[in-house]
């Protein structure tokens, strides 16, 4: 077995991976990640116990118990670039031998599970409501500097939207689907759909201040787009990255958002710290047993 060398996989003196800062022990097997680093201590105050928590950079992490299930709760930052980061950590934590750096031979899945903050682009998903992601559609680019194999279903959903959005230039959409181990258990409630992922908040999600952009039509395209029974549902920074990088190293992965903005019709959550906590509450109890 190959060793993986020291400027490829940074392992800090307490023998930690370097940007997360979570020893191969102290990482449960259910992991959630959040973007806010403040939103890890609301996680954690439903944990029964807290074994270990840290914090490095924007990388807070807690792991605890919620009965009988350990979970450890993760803040990955804001983008498709940290959750390359987080991802990869979490992998290497679980399935990588950090005294010999070789890849374990056998190997652990994680179940990770997102929950965030996104913007609705159906009318009929309200504000403060919440949406599973069925598949991840990334228009950030990160899954083309991997070996991303997708199915027949993803492939005629992918060609589909190229053709509906005739997206031109540089970016080349990819997909990923969710766990179907995992969205079984987010039915009732929830509503599901296609969660577009864009490489940031403003240009990349149609939003104009004082720039132009280059595709002005971006979200009318998104709201209009449909295949079968599917439609794009909602858009945020990350899903599409933790379902491609989840798929390729054998984890189930889930994104859960709550919509704090209705981009249709024009519309903001009232009360977005509520709309979290309802969101944490709703989930939690779910994943406790799964």
């Amino acid at each position: 077995m190959n060793r993986i060398a020291e400027s490829e996989l940074i392992i800090n003196d307490r023998g930690a991976i370097y940007h997360l800062d979570i020893a191969p022990e102290e990482l449960a097997d259910t992991v959630i990640t959040v973007g806010d680093p403040f939103r890890v201590a609301k996680v954690s105050k439903y944990f029964d116990s807290i074994e270990f928590q840290g914090q490095h950079r924007e990388f807070v992490h807690a792991t605890g118990y919620i009965g009988k299930k350990r979970i450890t709760v993760v803040s990955s930052g804001i983008g498709p670039d940290n959750i390359d980061i987080t991802v990869n950590e979490l992998d290497a934590l679980k399935n990588i031998d950090f005294s010999t750096r070789t890849i374990k031979e056998n190997l652990t899945p994680l179940t990770i599970i997102r929950l965030g903050t996104s913007g609705a682009l159906q009318a009929d998903i309200p504000v403060d409501s919440l949406v599973v992601g069925s598949h991840g559609l990334g228009l950030d680019n990160l899954l083309n500097y991997y070996r991303l194999e997708m199915n027949s279903e993803e492939q005629q959903l992918l060609q589909h939207f190229i053709a509906h959005t005739q997206l031109t230039g540089n970016i080349q959409p990819y997909i990923a689907s969710g766990g179907v181990n995992l969205i079984k258990h987010f039915v009732d409630g929830f509503h599901r759909g296609i969660t577009v992922t864009c490489p940031g908040f403003y240009g990349p999600q149609g939003r104009i201040l004082r720039l132009g952009i280059s595709n002005p039509t971006l979200v009318d395209n998104l709201t209009s787009f449909s295949f079968g029974n599917h439609r794009i549902s909602n858009f945020e920074m990350e899903t599409s990255a933790i379902y491609g990088l989840g798929k390729l190293l054998g984890h189930q992965c889930l994104s859960i958002n709550v919509i704090v903005a209705n981009r249709v019709r024009k519309e903001f959550s009232k009360d977005g710290d509520a709309a979290v906590e309802k969101l944490l509450k709703t989930c939690l109890a779910i994943i406790e047993n799964i």
